[in-house]
């Protein structure tokens, strides 16, 4: 026994000396002081697929850094650079954004084999100066970000393990018949702030993509509601377009919306049960020319009518009948910019057991200025650390200009939160 505690005691020790020597350790040193913008940009250690063992200090570009800590990875962003450098065998994560590159060539990728994700957004790219099958060839690649270019196109063809493409800000004005075919494992596209129309739909360019949760097509100069979407979509931006109707039982064949946002178009009748949707939990409809309110199904928690002509809210209307056993999610109302002279019934409090807060802001009720009801917001269930919180968040709003309301409202971000 005494030779068994003397080896129990000399482990300790040891375990002791590790951990001393872990907390000990200056990371700045390995990483030579570089300046805090370094940090990794979107990365995911769970992302990184198997590669060859390699040397260290890995190889890296004269024009980028890669951090020892992160050795699948390269940062060359917020460099001026005018090219693409020539990228090594093992890199996975690529970091191109915010220089002054026009185009895409084939020679820097000639080498690299398992790159997952390439980020070339704030560049000047425009499409003919991509060179055909440059990204079609990367076979591992996961995720691809060309916001903010000069594209005219949609940057075609694409690896079919594509997952997530942003092109938001660009100038995207078509989407050819076979654009977006074999990509079955995309699951978001972003192409909000180009120039898309009605015609890009004429060949139900997304009813193929089975996969596909999250769309955004904000921003854009479309009329009618996009037809032949997929039925997996879970997430739907049709913000700050021109949309004046939604077609009867048009959401039938969504079942799975969670999120729906088309603010900024101009609705004005929505057809009582347009929105009967069982997992819907946000419907954002501001700023349109909504003169009634509809039914709103009995998951949805956020609603949003702000700026819009309703004068009078018939809860009967949004819930016509209670259920002790399925009571309503609805816990947020924003109403304010509308013209509202008296709040919203109580019979609201029934139907609607767990809302926390009705926001009613200013009415427009006369055409020479803004009304104010007597409660501008209502809360309640709401503990004193809650209530304080709101307080300040409401001071927050009121000091906000008009011109922070439109760039919020102007660009929904392409991840939803």
């Amino acid at each position: 026994m005494g030779v068994l505690n003397q080896l129990w005691i000399f482990h300790l020790l040891w375990a002791a000396l590790v951990v001393c020597q872990y907390e000990d350790y200056d990371f700045e040193d390995e990483y030579g002081g570089e300046p805090d913008q370094q940090l990794p940009y979107y990365f995911n250690p769970n992302s990184q697929v198997e590669v060859p063992r390699f040397p260290f200090p890995v190889e890296c570009a004269k024009e980028c850094f890669c951090p020892p800590a992160f050795p699948l990875s390269m940062y060359c962003d917020h460099r001026k650079l005018k090219a693409i450098p020539n990228i090594p065998s093992h890199v996975q994560q690529l970091y191109l954004q915010n220089n002054d590159i026009e185009a895409v060539p084939a020679g820097p990728f000639t080498n690299v084999s398992f790159i997952r994700e390439i980020n070339l957004s704030y560049n000047k790219i425009k499409f003919h100066m991509i060179d055909h099958g440059v990204f079609a060839k990367l076979s591992y690649l996961v995720q691809l970000h060309l916001h903010h270019n000069e594209l005219e196109e949609f940057p075609f063809p694409l690896p079919s393990s594509l997952e997530r493409l942003l092109l938001g800000f660009n100038k995207i004005s078509r989407l050819p018949g076979n654009a977006l075919e074999g990509l079955p494992n995309m699951t978001m596209l972003d192409l909000c702030n180009n120039l898309l129309d009605d015609s890009v739909f004429k060949d139900n360019p997304f009813s193929n993509m089975k996969n596909l949760m999250q769309l955004n097509l904000c921003n854009n100069k479309l009329q009618t509601m996009p037809p032949g979407l997929p039925s997996s979509l879970r997430h739907l931006s049709l913000e700050n377009n021109s949309i004046s109707h939604i077609p009867e039982n048009y959401f039938n064949r969504l079942p799975q919306i969670i999120a729906l946002r088309m603010s900024h178009n101009n609705l004005q009748n929505i057809p009582r049960n347009t929105f009967n949707l069982p997992n819907l939990l946000e419907l954002n409809l501001g700023h349109n020319k909504l003169k009634q309110v509809f039914y709103i199904p009995r998951s949805l928690q956020h609603l949003y009518i702000e700026d819009n002509e309703i004068e009078n809210i018939n809860v009967t209307v949004m819930c016509p009948a209670l259920d002790p056993l399925n009571i309503n999610q609805l816990t947020y109302i924003r109403v304010d910019q509308n013209k509202l002279t008296s709040p919203i019934s109580t019979y609201a409090f029934f139907c609607f057991p767990l809302i926390r807060t009705i926001y009613y802001g200013e009415q427009n009720v006369t055409v020479s200025r803004p009304t104010q009801l007597r409660t501008p917001v209502f809360r309640r269930f709401l503990t004193p650390e809650e209530f304080q919180e709101a307080e300040d968040n409401h001071e927050t709003l009121n000091q906000e200009t008009e011109e922070d309301h439109e760039a919020e409202d102007s660009y929904f971000h392409p991840y939803y939160q």
